[in-house]
């Protein structure tokens, strides 16, 4: 069941919002038009990545530079080498909903 997180048009390009989904917390991204949502924790120590720079389709945990593939949540900078939880989106009639894993 997907779970609507507010309008699209609250998500301006290039935010970064939290949400909750399932009782996890959720990093909703609008990155050059497109919507992403991760797991909002880095996988090396559990450091929330809301607030992190956001460049070449990734996300920088802030902490210690970790960075993840916003498409696969891969980890593609050391230190963290597992990847971090990837949601589905979508918008329909300008809501956004991110789907549950």
């Amino acid at each position: 069941m997907r779970v609507l997180v507010g309008q699209a048009a609250a998500f301006p390009e290039g935010s970064q919002t939290a949400v909750e989904v399932d009782g996890k917390s959720v990093v909703v991204v609008n990155y050059e038009g497109q919507f992403y949502a991760l797991r909002n924790n880095c996988t090396h120590q559990d450091y929330p990545l809301l607030g992190g720079a956001v460049s070449l389709g990734r996300i920088k945990c802030e902490r210690h530079g970790s960075q993840f593939e916003l498409t696969t949540g891969k980890a593609k900078v050391l230190p963290a080498v597992k990847p971090v939880a990837v949601y589905q989106t979508s918008v329909d009639a300008g809501a956004l909903y991110v789907l549950p894993r």
